[in-house]
């Protein structure tokens, strides 16, 4: 499993990291600080959305 959640994790946190900073951008912060804050916030929160994908993923073809 801890392949598996290494490659989806890296798809997973750019993915959701993007799209904080387009959040981010969109409601007017355009300085470095919040974009920065919005990225961070997206690969913490892709940790645990990868282990939930990973385990499924893992407990469907077991």
């Amino acid at each position: 499993m801890n392949r598996l959640a290494g490659i989806l994790y890296s798809l997973i946190s750019t993915t959701l990291a993007g799209s904080f900073v387009v959040v981010a951008l969109t409601i007017g912060q355009d300085t470095l600080k919040p974009i920065l804050i919005a990225a961070a916030i997206g690969f913490v929160v892709a940790l645990p959305v990868t282990w939930f994908i990973a385990k499924k993923i893992t407990e469907e073809f077991s």
